[in-house]
């Protein structure tokens, strides 16, 4: 199953135009970024924090940094997307520090909760999602942060290696060797 690109998710958008105008500061085409990146970086600072009302307020620091900053993307071969998912990984990584230096015990969660509702499954999915958080954290960092882009945030294989700056192949490894080790470790509970 492949991620959907830019275009499938969005016929209508056209990220260059959208990215250029809203760096000439045209609300309207930053407002158009916001709606249409916000669900997926929202869903992987989730994924890596683990708390909704952390990730609303690392994801709001998320986007004022990129509306700051956008006057200094350029087009590198890289998608938009990837510099955002860079911005979105380094201020959770910012975030978890600050805590700690603050004294909070903040980690960051490799795992994704599934929110819709399914009432009778609530019990046995809380329970099967604490095996498998306590198995990601066990974990080598490169193959968490593969985990979280990936399935947590829904990137494509080529979006994470430009945000991890790592090939596409090392990233497919590290994908398959994260699954592979996942689901070991949960079958062995």
């Amino acid at each position: 199953m492949t991620n959907p690109s830019v275009e499938e998710l969005a016929p209508d958008f056209d990220e260059r135009v959208v990215v250029e105008t809203a760096q000439q500061g045209d609300r309207e085409a930053l407002t158009a970024l916001y709606e249409f990146y916000f669900p997926r970086v929202f869903r992987y600072t989730v994924a890596r924090l683990g708390n909704n009302e952390d990730a609303e307020d690392v994801t709001n620091e998320i986007f004022l940094k990129i509306i700051d900053n956008i006057g200094g993307f350029s087009w590198r071969g890289l998608p938009f997307g990837a510099w955002v998912f860079r911005i979105a990984r380094n201020e959770i990584v910012s975030f978890v520090r600050r805590q700690k230096h603050r004294g909070g015990n903040v980690q960051l969660v490799d795992t994704i909760e599934d929110d819709a509702p399914d009432f009778t499954g609530n019990i046995e999915m809380a329970s099967t999602l604490q095996v498998v958080r306590e198995a990601a954290e066990q974990l080598p960092e490169a193959q968490r942060q593969v985990i979280a882009l990936r399935f947590g945030a829904g990137l494509t294989v080529k979006e994470t290696a430009s945000v991890l700056g790592k090939s596409e192949n090392n990233v497919k490894v590290l994908q398959h060797k994260a699954v592979a080790r996942l689901q070991k470790m949960v079958k062995d509970e």
